[in-house]
């Protein structure tokens, strides 16, 4: 329980303290005009109260990461509270903020534009393709997961009927202005995820469960150590919860609605550390459930994955009532995020295209195959006894993924500036060390290594990328802040 409690306090202290590094880092003009402003057009460019910013920016990146992946990684032990903490204040916050704050200076750009301007065409090409099929990932994967756990709660109502009432209001919140259905319905949504997280809390303080403690050791707890080695199998699993490369493809959708470069800081970084603190709650609570011998879940079959974990602890702590609002905080969470990828999907089209977004009829010019694609792949999931397994692993793959060439896109934009590069070059390596190591290591996504390969290799791809950025450094130093923006 202390371990858990001071990794709540040390989270707190990153925003309070580490972001404001981060902020100075950057250089922030509270005088400079916003695309919310200067490019307002009514649908995604249009100036938001950054309260009502916040929500939307907590729920789009939320999802279900910080929750069935904090789940997914406490079997690790207590080193996922240290990855939760960590991630989040070093890595995944610092991601989020400079990712957002670069397409804020930028007139609001998409995820791939910025690849673009500091890594090349050819990333920027590669990450548009890239970056627009994880979207539909997302969009598949949160329809199914928030579809299954409706079904738990209205069993008379079938899995199929929430499948498509889900991906018809994914097709409505895609199309309409963001102040139409998004800016209306998250901040309801936010309220509903945060209770849901403070009942937890509030539930863990009541009970004192046994948590396990820092101190008690670091040790690999999972049921096949050798199969899933902490490094780096624990790095994937807590994703949103730590560092996402999902969450730099919401951010531009943001900032095209802040009115002041100081909501940055609040909005960006604090909602990652908004989205840790989810994760470490519902880390401890599963460190519980697993770990425990008295907790009480002899019958639950784990297999069915983590949503039968979130329903026995919010009915054994909340009661009936309290585990019913809990649930649909987890329902909406991503719900909220699948309907904001499809309109990143859009968006990041449109940048490509150079499409005007404000007629309707180009909207749908673009969303159809969207749509068309993730519904063909919603059905190819949905007769698969596997399917749903098999998106879900390589969405967090490819989540985790994403992230790395995010990491070095700023990384490079802060060198250019001549200003504290290395907060992101290290997480850049680190991430870059963690997806190499997985993709070489895993048995069923991946190639299947032997351990000492896999690591040998990827700490090989890690240092050969530290020398080559080292390198062009050097010959490219003399034109280092020479770019407007």
């Amino acid at each position: 329980m202390i371990s858990f409690i001071l990794s709540i306090i040390v989270l707190l202290l990153g925003y309070f303290l580490y972001s404001k590094l981060i902020a100075k880092v950057f250089g922030v003009d509270a005088q400079r005009p916003t695309p919310a402003y200067y490019k307002q057009d009514g649908i995604d460019y249009m100036p938001m109260k950054p309260w009502r910013i916040f929500l939307i920016q907590f729920l789009n990146i939320a999802g279900l990461g910080p929750i069935f992946g904090a789940i997914m990684g406490s079997q690790f032990g207590s080193a996922s509270f240290l990855w939760i903490v960590f991630g989040s204040i070093f890595a995944g916050a610092t991601h989020d903020y400079f990712s957002g704050m670069i397409s804020l200076r930028n007139g609001g750009i998409s995820l791939p534009e910025i690849h673009g301007k500091y890594l090349g065409n050819g990333v920027k090409q590669f990450m548009r393709v890239f970056t627009v099929f994880m979207m539909i990932l997302v969009g598949v994967v949160f329809v199914d997961g928030p579809a299954k756990l409706l079904a738990n709660l209205l069993p008379n109502i079938n899995v199929y009927i929430w499948i498509f009432v889900i991906f018809a209001y994914y097709i409505i919140a895609t199309l309409l202005p963001i102040g139409k259905v998004i800016g209306k319905v998250y901040p309801i949504f936010g309220i509903c995820l945060l209770f849901m997280a403070f009942g937890i809390f509030v539930a863990i303080l009541v009970n004192q469960p046994a948590i396990p403690e820092l101190w008690d050791g670091l040790e690999n707890k999972t049921a096949n150590p050798q199969a899933t080695p902490i490094f780096p199998m624990m790095f994937i699993s807590i994703a949103c919860g730590a560092i996402s490369g999902f969450h730099a493809t919401q951010s531009p959708l943001m900032a095209r609605c802040m009115t002041n470069e100081k909501q940055g800081r609040p909005i960006f970084y604090g909602a990652m550390i908004a989205e840790g603190i989810v994760a470490l709650i519902w880390a401890a609570a599963a460190t519980y459930f697993f770990f425990d011998p008295n907790s009480g879940r002899e019958g639950v079959d784990v297999s069915k994955g983590a949503a039968v974990i979130v329903d026995f602890i919010t009915k054994n702590w909340l009661g009936t009532f309290g585990a019913v609002l809990a649930i649909m905080g987890v329902v909406f969470a991503p719900i909220t995020s699948g309907d904001t990828a499809l309109r990143s999907a859009r968006l990041i089209v449109a940048d490509f295209l150079n499409y005007d977004q404000k007629p309707m009829i180009k909207r749908l010019i673009i969303s159809v195959p969207i749509f068309a694609v993730t519904a063909g792949l919603l059905v190819w999931e949905i007769n698969d006894a596997d399917g749903f397994d098999i998106i879900w692993r390589y969405f967090a793959w490819a989540n985790q993924v994403l992230s790395v060439p995010t990491l070095w896109a700023i990384t490079i934009y802060l060198a250019k500036k001549q200003k504290a590069y290395i907060i992101t070059l290290i997480p850049a390596l680190f991430m870059t060390m963690v997806c190499a190591t997985f993709i070489l290591i895993a048995q069923k996504e991946g190639f299947g290594l032997p351990e000492t390969w896999a690591y040998c290799i990827s700490s090989a791809v890690t240092l050969v990328l530290a020398i080559a950025f080292f390198v062009w450094k050097a010959k490219n130093k003399k034109n280092f802040d020479s770019e407007t923006e």
